[in-house]
């Protein structure tokens, strides 16, 4: 497969910004990120790019920074060698390590979840996934029935699954995080993850005790109404994906009036984790 690479730089932009910046470039097609001394270098299959898509999000995303991009094709090259060179192993509450198949066992946490990105997101590097597989660990899914929507690598899934819960379907709409989740429930022999490639579509008259769902802000306000409908009475819902502050308050207001009682959330480095309720009576 081909690919294009845009470096963007800046001399301006801060932390936060550049997530904000990668997050909705992820929404329209680029995969794999590399950071660099100006900025960063965004990835996306030859066949996707939409320069006019990617000038959207600029005039959407930018505001408070100057920055400036440039656009290659990618000479043809091993993949893997790169992902495998920007992928370090992770612990999260000093139970869970994460890494992949090129690391060393690390049988002394409780969990070891192996991952194997490829072309995907969710290798628990981002703030976002670490929260949410913080959220796993301290809570209890034993026998429950979970969705993992907008999978990635599937990470949250396993990381269910290894914590005791009885079923969980994992749902996307990019049919490279569909086939990756496949790979890595092989690799932590995993058995009771069911795949499904799609949308908010393939959640249509199920029911869940638990909803994982690490997307972000606009998509979940979105989606709020339909994870309310399938997710059973005293039933909980973790989302993340978002910034604390307005983002947080848009989604509270949000899940209160599809019957979604605040929990907690937790922060780190301004991105946020939320946890809501579903009252048995709703």
């Amino acid at each position: 497969m081909k690919y294009t690479s845009v470096a963007f730089s800046s001399a301006t932009i801060e932390a936060w910004q550049k997530d904000l910046l990668i997050a909705a470039l992820g929404d329209i097609g680029y995969d794999t990120f590399e950071d660099n001394d100006n900025g960063f270098v965004a990835y996306i299959p030859s066949a996707n790019l939409d320069i006019p898509a990617l000038e959207t999000v600029l005039v959407q995303e930018t505001e408070g920074y100057d920055i400036e991009y440039d656009v290659q094709e990618v000479e043809e090259q091993n993949w893997n060698v790169l992902w495998e060179s920007n992928f370090q192993p992770i612990t999260v509450d000093n139970r869970l390590h994460v890494r992949a198949t090129f690391h060393a066992p690390q049988p002394q946490y409780e969990y070891e979840i192996i991952i194997d990105p490829k072309m995907s997101f969710g290798t628990g590097h981002h703030q976002t996934t670490a929260m949410m597989l913080s959220y796993v660990l301290q809570n209890d899914f034993a026998e429950k029935e979970v969705l993992d929507m907008g999978c990635g690598t599937g990470i949250l899934a396993i990381a269910a699954s290894k914590c005791g819960a009885k079923t969980i379907l994992a749902v996307d709409y990019d049919e490279i995080c569909v086939e990756s989740v496949k790979e890595n429930v092989l690799l932590n022999d995993v058995k009771n993850v069911e795949t499904e490639l799609g949308s908010i579509d393939k959640i249509d008259g199920k029911s869940f005790d638990i909803i994982l769902a690490n997307i972000s802000r606009n998509i979940l306000v979105d989606h709020l109404e339909a994870y309310s409908q399938v997710l059973s009475g005293n039933g909980c819902l973790y989302l993340s994906g978002f910034y604390e502050g307005e983002d947080l308050d848009i989604i509270k207001q949000k899940a209160q009036s599809n019957g979604l009682v605040f929990s907690n959330h937790h922060v780190l480095d301004r991105w946020c984790a939320a946890k809501f309720l579903k009252s048995e009576a709703v």
